[in-house]
This record gives structure tokens, C-alpha cells and sequence, in this order.
């Protein structure tokens, strides 16, 4: 049988309450509590943590705070990422941001995904006490590829690629894959230019 960590790294239906899953956020919780309680100017300290925590950082990347994530191990940034303020990547499955991209103030990005329907949606073998009761999660990956800019508010949800050097509009909401080199906006977010490669 399958654990709980197998079945989410799959794309199938898990129990977000697993132990071994619990154990990754209470590390996350950690990193988060020192991660926010820096000082601006406390870069060095800030850049540890980040090497110390998240799966993969690359060079001259920076995150501002505060900064919210779900698991941190399941965040890989590539080199020259600047994630401003307020953001949050809820990353049960990876979410991968590639070299030179920005992202602004209150940026979310979601893997966490659930059944539509209530009775799909809770655990079938919910007990009278209540004590073994759950909500059934999947999650989906994120990449965002090299040279995006996503505006402030942006949402991006489960199971989205943002091609390279896209600019994603403020407060748009992402809910299926941005081609390469293009300017999307709205909710839900639509492609409206497309750019040439590189300028």
C-alpha cells in the first residue's frame, strides 16, 4: 500500500493529516517563525535559512517577508528570484520558479487542490467520534519558467505553467497554463499580447 507522501508526490488523492506530512509543516512552521522575525539587513542570516530549508535556492535570489509556504522543502527558486512581500506558497507538491523572475507583493500560488463534490471530498471511513476524520487532498505542481514578472494580488492555482517571459497582470487569477512570451490578465486570467522572445 501507498504512503500518504507516495500518493501526493503521485498526484492522487491523499491525507494532508499523515504524521510524516504533519512533520514537514511543524519544519516549515520553524523556518517560518525565524525566517519573519529577521531584520531587512539581516541578508546573510536570511540566506541560510533559505539554503537551510527550502529544496533548492539559486544565487542572488531574495524573499521578502513576511513569507508564508506549506512544506518549504517542496520550493526550488533558480538564480536572480525576487519574491517581494506577503507571498505565499502553500507547496504541497513542487513549485518551481525559475532564473530572473519577479514576483510582487501578495502573490499566492497554490498545489493544494480537493473533490468537488462533499461526499468525494471527506474521508468515507469518518468515525461516529469524529477522531478519524480528514479531507481528502491532491496536489498538482507549479512552474513558473525563466523571465516572468507576476504582478501584485496575483493567484496561481493548482497544476499551472507560466511560460517563459511572461507578465502576468496584478490581481489576475491563473487557472490553466500561460503560453510562452505573453501578457495575461484577469480573472479567470486571459492572454491579450504577445510579446517577442528576449525584449
Amino acid at each position: 500500500m501507498k504512503s500518504n507522501l507516495e500518493k501526493l508526490q503521485a498526484g492522487e488523492l491523499f491525507d494532508a493529516h499523515d504524521p510524516e506530512l504533519k512533520g514537514f509543516k511543524q519544519t516549515a512552521s520553524q523556518f517560518l517563525a525565524q525566517y519573519n522575525n529577521l531584520a531587512y539587513d539581516q541578508a546573510g542570516q536570511r540566506r541560510t535559512l533559505l539554503e537551510q530549508y527550502l529544496g533548492s535556492v539559486g544565487e542572488y535570489t531574495t524573499v521578502g517577508t513576511p513569507f508564508l509556504c506549506d512544506y518549504a522543502r517542496n520550493i526550488h527558486l533558480g538564480n536572480k528570484v525576487s519574491i517581494n512581500m506577503g507571498c505565499s506558497l502553500m507547496d504541497s507538491a513542487s513549485i518551481t520558479i525559475d532564473d530572473e523572475t519577479m514576483i510582487a507583493p501578495n502573490v499566492q500560488i497554490y498545489t493544494g487542490t480537493h473533490p468537488v463534490g462533499q461526499t468525494d471530498r471527506l474521508n468515507p471511513a469518518w468515525e461516529a467520534d469524529h477522531s478519524q476524520h480528514f479531507v481528502l487532498t491532491r496536489a498538482l505542481p507549479v512552474h513558473i519558467k525563466r523571465g516572468c514578472w507576476l504582478g501584485g494580488g496575483v493567484i496561481v492555482l493548482p497544476g499551472v505553467t507560466i511560460g517563459e517571459g511572461c507578465v502576468i497582470g496584478a490581481g489576475s487569477i491563473v487557472t490553466k497554463d500561460v503560453p510562452d512570451h505573453t501578457v495575461a490578465v484577469g480573472n479567470p486570467c486571459r492572454v491579450i499580447r504577445t510579446l517577442e522572445a528576449d525584449k
